[in-house]
């Protein structure tokens, strides 16, 4: 299969996931608008069913496999909110989830996916090797692997989102989205600029995991020290490899968000948006806030919140620090 999602794949990914997962609403964000210099709009997939985008490639991937294939299991590595897209997609299908999940994985997210119904395994390791450990056990118990970013049907699934933005805001002029593994930007990336080509697709990486933006800079994917950020969910030395050429050909810009800006994204969305997000969703509105986007006042930007699932201790200590 291709290596990338191609248009069509996400159209058809959008009518598959019709019927299971929320077309989230655009949010018009007039109140933080004064502050971010621009018409400003959320894509709030903190509303999602799992709280989370990551159950739309979940989702689209498992439903796209015969139903032998993943008769033993479905497994997968994550930060934790595509392991709850996982679990979501196993207990829908009837069939088992395993989760290799990182020792620092928020409370939250293990619990939440325990409760869907999925095995969680905790491993003290970083990215590449969970993957090494989950191929193992793939192959010793028949298990089927689903990749969060490299996957194309994964990208496509995650990809809706930028049809739905599309639907609702024709007229959107810059779309900005949180930088991870780098497949729902790509996923999203291709759904714009093979719709609208004119939009402007800006990646937000945090100034701590400088990935994409580096690997840009050295016109191949490079591999960085791995320092902690307070967004977990983008928390990766490396850039994948399928999402990185389908990046480098659709994502017009890559700005880097220092910790700070993001924790006042997440403020600014708790006290004049009302939603509540974890880090790696507010990295967009703190990088306008930070005013490494430049932006026009008649500017409409739509900003993807990515999900809303982080420890409630660890967001009162955000949110009473801003007090």
């Amino acid at each position: 299969m291709r290596d990338h999602p191609t248009i069509q794949d996400i159209r058809e990914a959008q009518e598959r996931l019709k019927p299971h997962i929320k077309h989230t609403p655009l949010l018009r964000a007039e109140k933080i608008e004064k502050a971010v210099g621009c018409q400003l709009y959320l894509k709030p997939e903190t509303l999602q069913i799992t709280g989370a985008f990551k159950i739309r490639g979940a989702l689209n991937k498992t439903l796209s496999l015969p139903r032998e294939e993943i008769a033993n299991g479905i497994i997968a590595t994550s930060s934790g909110n595509h392991a709850q897209g996982l679990a979501y997609a196993a207990r829908m299908l009837g069939v088992k989830a395993i989760l290799v999940l990182p020792v620092t994985t928020p409370k939250i997210k293990i619990a939440n996916t325990q409760a869907l119904g999925a095995e969680v395994v905790l491993f003290d390791g970083d990215n590449a090797a969970r993957w090494k450990r989950v191929y193992e056990i793939a192959e010793e118990n028949g298990y089927v692997p689903v990749h969060a970013f490299e996957d194309p049907l994964v990208m496509a699934g995650q990809g809706t989102i930028g049809l739905e933005i599309l639907e609702d805001l024709a007229d959107v002029d810059t779309v900005i989205v949180p930088m991870g593994g780098g497949g729902l930007i790509s996923g999203i990336a291709t759904a714009i600029k093979e719709t609208k080509p004119s939009v402007r697709v800006v990646g937000a990486e945090p100034a701590l995991t400088p990935k994409y933006y580096h690997s840009r800079l050295n016109k191949e994917r490079t591999s960085l020290p791995l320092l902690n950020t307070i967004a977990d969910g983008l928390r990766l030395s490396v850039p994948g490899r399928n999402p990185f050429p389908i990046i480098e050909r659709y994502v017009d810009e890559i700005v880097l968000v220092e910790d700070e800006h993001i924790v006042q994204g997440m403020r600014a969305l708790a006290k004049d948006a009302k939603l509540i997000a974890e880090p790696a969703a507010a990295i967009g509105i703190g990088a306008l806030l930070a005013g490494v986007v430049k932006v026009r006042p008649d500017e409409k930007v739509c900003v993807v919140l990515s999900g809303g699932n982080w420890d409630l201790c660890d967001l009162a200590e955000v949110y009473s620090a801003g007090e």
